[in-house]
């Protein structure tokens, strides 16, 4: 079997299909939970605990270049080469995930319920073939 026919019959598999499907998917269902959270979740955090923005929380490892005169954010330090523990951004990104994991939980849990409920009875067991039924005829006669 060539190399190329060998792959083609791998890439067009029904798992890497739906897996690649499932990729696309989640990248963009990844950018709307970090939209959520970004945009409507750690505002409100960030009001609860008395206005505090959780993107500007950081240490400097080094100090600006000399002659920055730039304000003290994340972004514009990030922007000026300064090496920054982002400790606050970690945080942002922990609850992306826990919020990301707990909605994918959800939805694998109600798949799983619908699949129970989809699952038919079991149906009767099908006849006997005459052929097989003769030859145990013949086996249990065989046996007297």
């Amino acid at each position: 079997m060539s190399f190329a026919r060998e792959f083609r019959e791998f890439a067009i598999k029904g798992n890497v299909v739906d897996l690649a499907v499932g990729v696309i998917i989640g990248a963009a269902f990844g950018k709307i939970v970090d939209s959520l959270v970004k945009d409507l979740v750690m505002p409100v955090i960030g009001r609860i605990f008395g206005g505090l923005d959780f993107s500007n929380w950081f240490v400097m490892l080094a100090p600006p270049p000399t002659g920055y005169a730039g304000p003290m954010t994340y972004e514009a330090l990030t922007k000026a080469g300064v090496p920054l523990l982002a400790y606050g951004n970690f945080i942002t990104v922990v609850v992306n995930f826990a919020i990301l994991a707990f909605i994918v939980f959800l939805m694998v849990r109600q798949i799983n319920r619908l699949k129970r409920q989809e699952v038919p009875a079991p149906a009767a067991a099908p006849a006997t073939p005459e052929d097989i039924v003769l030859l145990r005829e013949i086996r249990d006669a065989l046996r007297r």
